[in-house]
C-alpha cells in the first residue's frame, strides 16, 4: 500500500510542478505512473492478476499513442478496469481496508469518467485530472498503510503505553 501511495503521490506532485507539459510529457508521465500503478498491484496480490496486466496494457498504450486522445482513452480504460475491481474488492471484502478499497474504487472511476471531458483542453488539463486523483489516492493510501502498520504493532506489541500505574484492564 505505501509503494502504490508513493506512486500516486509522486505523480500528482509532477502534475502540479509541471508549469505547460508537452503531449510526450504527458504520454511518458501517465504512461510510467500506469505501469508504477500495475507493479504496485502486482507486489500487494490483493486484486486479481488481470487487474496489473489491463494497468500496465493502459501505460503501454499511453506510451504508444503519444497523443492527448491516445493517453485519456489508454488512462481511462485502465483506470475504470482498476477502479470497478477495487470497488467490487470493498464491497466483497469485510476488513479493516474495505472501505479503502471502496473509496480508491470511486476516485479510480470517477477520474477514468471524467477524463474523456478534458481531452481537448490538452495535455495540462488532463494531468490535472490524472494527477488530482492520484493525490487522492495517494493520500488515501498513505493513511490505510500507515494505520495499519501503527495497528499491527501495537496488536502485536501487546499493551499500548499507559499512564504510569494504570492497570492492563484500564488501557483496553
Amino acid at each position: 500500500m505505501l509503494i502504490r501511495a508513493t506512486v500516486a503521490l509522486l505523480f500528482g506532485a509532477i502534475t502540479i510542478f509541471w508549469a505547460s507539459p508537452s503531449v510526450h510529457v504527458l504520454a511518458w508521465a501517465v504512461g510510467l505512473y500506469l505501469l508504477a500503478t500495475a507493479g504496485a498491484a502486482w507486489m500487494s496480490r490483493a486484486l486479481p492478476v488481470a487487474v496489473p496486466v489491463v494497468v500496465a496494457l493502459g501505460g503501454i498504450g499511453a506510451l504508444i499513442t503519444q497523443s492527448d486522445a491516445g493517453v485519456a482513452l489508454s488512462a481511462m480504460l485502465a483506470l475504470l478496469v482498476l477502479g470497478l475491481l477495487e470497488f467490487v474488492h470493498g464491497l466483497r471484502k469485510r476488513d479493516s481496508l474495505a472501505r479503502d478499497w471502496l473509496v480508491s474504487g470511486i476516485v479510480s472511476v470517477g477520474t477514468a469518467v471524467i477524463l474523456p471531458f478534458f481531452t481537448s483542453l490538452g495535455a495540462h488539463a488532463l494531468l490535472g485530472v490524472a494527477g488530482g486523483g492520484a493525490i487522492i489516492s495517494g493520500v488515501l493510501w498513505i493513511l490505510s498503510g500507515l494505520t495499519l502498520r501503527h495497528d499491527a504493532r501495537t496488536g502485536s506489541g501487546g499493551v499500548e503505553a499507559a499512564a504510569p500505574g494504570a492497570s492492563p484492564e484500564a488501557v483496553n
